[in-house]
Parts: structure tokens; C-alpha cells; sequence
């Protein structure tokens, strides 16, 4: 007598074979969040720790995170995603590689560009990934659809701080002991997209270590086949 529904199957039609969704995909949504996670946390630590927040350094540090990211979703679109699903990171992956391929060039590592490129990625991701989870949601999709609502949203919102009129900002102050600083706009913009990176890294490290629920098994076959 069969022990489960997958021996009933294999008993019934001996030619048949069944493969699981687990040995389908050696490369799954899980992985795709930790991925973006693991990069997302490199370019936080590299933000925090750098006494340098200058344009240079902050594109600098934007221009590996936007290529390895756009890298993941690249892969996720063939890897993962079924091909009636794949707009979104493709979308991710385009926008996400050539900000990444524009703030590699030397010569354009201002403080203008440095806003610019952010706040255009932050913006047109941050809608890409919104309208993706919207699509998920109506199509009965839920598995990443509250990764899609949380990073849009603070994606929308980086790009939003950073449009406000602070880019011309200085502020000399001094510390006693340690001595006199300034606190320009670009120190605080780069600061702003390390802080989302840290956010973006935990929220997607908890959602890809957390459990996944249980796939429905295969139906039985019918009575014809098992006869």
C-alpha cells in the first residue's frame, strides 16, 4: 500500500515521474532576499564606518550596491521567476544596472550627480516595485508581495528626501576637544541612502530567514490512471 500521495502517483503510472517544486528550484525567492540583504547590510557598513560621506565615496559605495543588485534580479528573472512574471525584475535590473554603470564613471562623481542618479533610481524602483507587488496582490500572488509594498515605499521615500532643497547645505560646528567640523548636504544625503540600505538589509534578512508555508500537495491521479 502507498505511504503518500506521491507513491500512489509513482505506483499508478510507473512512467511517470514527479519532481517537486523543491527540486525544481535550486535558487528561490528566499535566496533572492538574502542576496539583496547581504548587499544591501555591505553598503551600510561601508556608509557607517567611512569617516569620508563626500559624493565620490557615496556614489562610489551606490555604484556596487545598484550593479550587485541589479545583478540579483537579473538572475531572478530566469532563475525564479515564471516567465509571465518576470517584468518586474527585469524592470529592477535594468534601472538598477545602468545607475550602476553611471555612477562607476570617475569624471561624474559630483555631488549633483550623486543626487541625481539616487534620486531617480530611488524613484523609478521604488514605483517598479509597488506596481509589481500591486500586480502580485490582484493575481492572488502573496509570497514577496509585503517585500514589494515596504522597499517601494522607502525607496519613494529616499527619493523624496533627497529632492528636498538641502543640497547647497553647510553648517560649521565645533566640538571641543575634538575640533571643528562641517556638516555639508551631501554628507547628510549619503548618510540617508545608508541608513535605508540598514533598513532595506534587516527587513529582507527577517523575511528571508523566516518560514515558508507548507506546498499544497500533488492531486491523486484519476481513477482511470490508477486503475
Amino acid at each position: 500500500m502507498p505511504r503518500n500521495r506521491l507513491d500512489a502517483i509513482d505506483s499508478a503510472s510507473p512512467g511517470l515521474s514527479v519532481t517537486t517544486p523543491s527540486s525544481v528550484r535550486s535558487f528561490d525567492l528566499r535566496h533572492v532576499q538574502l542576496a539583496r540583504a547581504l548587499f544591501a547590510a555591505l553598503a551600510a557598513v561601508m556608509v557607517t564606518f567611512s569617516p569620508d560621506h563626500s559624493a565620490p565615496l557615496g556614489l562610489g559605495v551606490f555604484s556596487g550596491f545598484a550593479l550587485a543588485t541589479g545583478l540579483v534580479f537579473a538572475l531572478s528573472a530566469w532563475l525564479v521567476f515564471p516567465r509571465t512574471e518576470r517584468a518586474t525584475p527585469v524592470l529592477l535590473a535594468v534601472v538598477s544596472i545602468l545607475a550602476g554603470l553611471a555612477s562607476s564613471v570617475p569624471a561624474w562623481r559630483t555631488t549633483g550627480f550623486f543626487f541625481a542618479v539616487v534620486i531617480a533610481w530611488a524613484l523609478l524602483t521604488g514605483l517598479i516595485e509597488l506596481l509589481g507587488a500591486r500586480r502580485d496582490r490582484r493575481a492572488r500572488r502573496t509570497d514577496g508581495v509585503r517585500d514589494g509594498v515596504l522597499i517601494g515605499i522607502l525607496s519613494l521615500v529616499l527619493g523624496a528626501a533627497l529632492l528636498l532643497p538641502f543640497q547647497q547645505y553647510t553648517l560649521d560646528y565645533s566640538i571641543a576637544g575634538a575640533g571643528s567640523f562641517t556638516l555639508t548636504g551631501i554628507t547628510i544625503a549619503v548618510g540617508l541612502f545608508g541608513g535605508y540600505a540598514a533598513v532595506v538589509a534587516v527587513f529582507l534578512a527577517i523575511a528571508g530567514f523566516s518560514p515558508r508555508r507548507p506546498e499544497a500537495a500533488p492531486a491523486l491521479p484519476s481513477e482511470e490512471a490508477a486503475s
